[in-house]
């Protein structure tokens, strides 16, 4: 997910376009809700609770592909996050200053049916259906704001690795305890059919306690499923080591 980019906080809005909503196709309505019901279905007993929470309050099951403006009407009263269309991947510095606006990117595509498991790139309903929930909660949307402030100052000092490494183990694939059961919390478990039951059940997968040194120096696949993941006492304990990390000297 992240890339290597000469800092440029200024630029984020260049990378911004049309939904384009009127072009996805039936099929494409048609890939998100075979997604987002299998995903629903899925979930159920292994995301944080606010997720779901977060699902009804936003109407993502309305069905089709969320017209950005519809989801933003209900999304920005909550929380004053608010989501803009980009054609892919932005650069760390955009995305970033986005995050720190309380600006979420979302892909302006779907998968198509023969990537229903697995797309390396992150489309809509990654974006979407992954992130975009825990964004109506307000603890998450003041943390992931942080989020964006850290990004931006770890890029400047030269660690962009750092905060790399932060947002991948517990925004995009953490795990977290609610009750005394394990939960996932990253949007790219939330999101993907296999690595969410991976990430849970197969117990040859390492689950190591969230720590920040620790987390922020291991590696992590882009390209594949997990082979471990950091699991947070809880949801909270996340939103505060996101709301207190500072970026360490280089």
């Amino acid at each position: 997910m992240f890339k290597t980019f000469a800092l440029d906080t200024a630029a984020w809005q260049d990378h911004v376009i049309d939904q384009g909503w009127a072009g996805f196709t039936p099929d494409d309505h048609a890939v998100w809700d075979m997604l987002y019901a299998r995903q629903v279905e899925l979930l159920c007993g292994r995301v944080v609770s606010e997720f779901y929470d977060g699902l009804a309050m936003l109407d993502l099951g309305a069905g089709g592909v969320p017209e950005l403006g519809r989801l933003n009407a209900r999304l920005e009263p909550l929380t004053g996050w608010r989501c803009v269309a980009v054609p892919g991947l932005v650069p760390d510095d955009a995305f970033f200053a986005m995050l720190s606006q309380r600006i979420f990117p979302v892909g302006d595509f779907i998968r198509r049916r023969d990537q229903l498991d697995y797309l390396e790139e992150p489309d809509c309903f990654h974006d979407i259906f992954g992130h975009v929930p825990m964004l109506a909660h307000p603890g998450m949307a003041a943390a992931m704001q942080r989020a964006g402030e850290l990004g931006l100052a770890a890029i400047a000092a030269g660690r962009g690795e750092w905060i790399a490494r932060l947002y991948w183990h517990t925004v995009e694939f953490g795990l977290c305890r609610e009750g005394g059961e394990l939960r996932i919390l990253g949007a790219g478990l939330a999101s993907s059919f296999g690595e969410a039951r991976q990430s849970l059940e197969d117990h040859a997968i390492e689950r190591r306690p969230f720590d920040l040194g620790h987390a922020t120096a291991e590696p992590y696949r882009h390209d594949a499923m997990q082979p471990a993941y950091f699991v947070a006492e809880s949801l909270d304990a996340v939103i505060t080591t996101l709301l207190t990390a500072t970026v360490p000297a280089a």
